[in-house]
């Protein structure tokens, strides 16, 4: 069977994109390599350097990132204050849903979202 094991995003600075989810994942990396930065956060999550990769994302919401928390509203009041960009408050998906989400917008452009823990 088939499992996701990383997500590896590239950026022209890699190190300053390290520091902004350091802050965000309230750790440092704990790999460190050749430009390359590893989280573990249940899986793993990877910035690293590419040479045709260039500013900003042009399209921001292509991909979404979602990191999965107990407290959504606590950790987007958290990852606020560390100067990340808000592209939506918490809201839920749905009345009665139950679930809850937030959108912060990294460094390079990229989405990256808190949404309540999943369970399938």
């Amino acid at each position: 069977m088939m499992k996701l094991d990383s997500i590896l995003v590239f950026s022209e600075k890699p190190k300053a994109l390290a520091t902004f989810y350091e802050k965000v994942f309230g750790k440092k990396p704990g790999w460190v390599q050749d430009g390359y930065f590893g989280f573990e956060v249940g899986g793993y999550f990877m910035v690293g350097p590419h040479d045709a990769v260039h500013g900003k994302a042009k399209d921001a919401k292509r991909i979404m990132i979602n990191f999965g928390v107990k407290d959504v509203k606590k950790e987007f009041t958290r990852i606020k204050k560390t100067g990340a960009k808000v592209v939506a408050e918490p809201y839920q998906p749905g009345e009665g849903s139950g679930m809850w989400l937030a959108t912060f917008e990294d460094p390079d452009g990229n989405y990256f979202q808190l949404g309540s823990e999943m369970k399938m």
